[in-house]
């Protein structure tokens, strides 16, 4: 496998950051992972920062933390962004009040790590509306990423946009004018809560954006990953259906053999009920090689009903628990849906 393959057609020094504001106050970068201990002791089911030109010294910044028990924590909040410039010299750091990412490596190595106070409650709570925000716990976690299989990338550069159709160039805006950075890691590191450190080894995903992301006319999506002990992975991302019924944008992947064949899903579990784990996740994605079929169950699971940052969408944002050709892993599943959801 080439470079050029491992990066998925980009330059190593565009999985660095922006080194001061950018000129155009609509551009956003944006680094989070979705991380998994890989024996199932807790999740990390989103922790990412989304800087906005706009209001590029003050960031917004999301934490999840998830646990077999239900227990759910949460830190949502905005904090003030550090220099881009790491011990390197090169704009390597995006940070945000208590969450620090680094590029350690362009496409082979990061970091994160946070140190602050999340709301403490959990996802029954969360499902029905009432947690309680004055609860609060300290958490930190420190962790190293190891990429584990080449970059996916989205690059939908303006001018790819403007040679569009009109539906494709929505939903492309949707994903972000620009470019978006998807890939699968191997991770270790420590996690302190409760007032105890635990050492983990873990699983999961990193995303890194830089793009102009207008959000008018998103419909809802289906998004999962997963890396399994062998090597392989997976990946992709569906819309539903446009309005005239055809098919929304439904690209992906599957890593396998040390080859990365696209993909398009055939078989998505939609957003249609609010449990706290063990809902459908199974999927099915259809490549050269023919169907490949992979088993999931939710867990470490994370919901906001009616979220306000999305409209009044129903989000769900959890872990998942995959099984494919006798070979079990933790990996991602968000999903999201205007419509009314099945409570329990």
């Amino acid at each position: 496998m080439t470079a050029k393959d491992w990066t998925g057609g980009l330059r190593p020094e565009q999985d660095l950051m922006f080194p001061s504001r950018p000129d155009d106050p609509e551009m956003r970068e944006s680094a989070s992972i979705w991380l998994f201990a890989e024996d199932g002791s807790f999740g990390f089911p989103r922790i990412g920062i989304e800087a906005e030109a706009s209001n590029w010294v003050q960031r917004r910044f999301q934490a999840n933390f998830a646990f077999p028990d239900g227990r759910v924590l949460n830190a949502a909040d905005i904090g003030a962004a550090p220099s881009a410039i790491g011990p390197d010299g090169q704009p390597s750091i995006l940070g945000a009040g208590p969450l620090v990412f680094r590029c350690i490596e362009p496409f082979r190595r990061w970091s994160v790590g946070f140190d602050g106070v999340a709301v403490d409650s959990d996802v029954a709570a969360q499902i029905g509306q009432a947690v309680d925000p004055s609860r609060r716990s300290p958490i930190r976690f420190e962790a190293e990423l190891s990429m584990a299989a080449p970059a996916w990338v989205q690059d939908n550069a303006p001018e790819r946009v403007a040679k569009m159709s009109a539906e494709a160039a929505i939903e492309a805006a949707n994903m972000g004018v620009g470019y978006r950075i998807e890939q699968m890691f191997r991770a270790k590191g420590w996690l302190e809560i409760d007032g105890q450190t635990r050492d983990f080894r873990a699983v999961g995903s990193r995303i890194h954006r830089q793009s102009i992301r207008p959000l008018a006319g998103f419909r809802g999506h289906c998004w999962q990953s997963a890396l399994f002990p062998d090597g392989r992975a997976f990946g992709y991302i569906a819309y539903p259906p446009r309005e005239d019924g055809s098919d929304g944008y439904n690209e992906g992947y599957v890593y396998q053999d040390g080859r990365m064949y696209p993909a398009r899903a055939v078989r998505s579990p939609w957003l249609t009920r609010a449990i706290g784990q063990g809902d459908d996740a199974s999927l099915e994605l259809e490549t050269e090689l023919g169907i490949a079929r992979i088993e999931g169950a939710t867990a470490l699971s994370t919901f906001r009903i009616g979220n306000p940052d999305m409209g009044g969408f129903n989000l769900q944002q959890t872990g998942a628990r995959y099984r494919w050709d006798g070979q079990s892993a933790y990996g991602m599943l968000e999903r999201s849906t205007p419509e009314a959801i099945a409570i329990g």
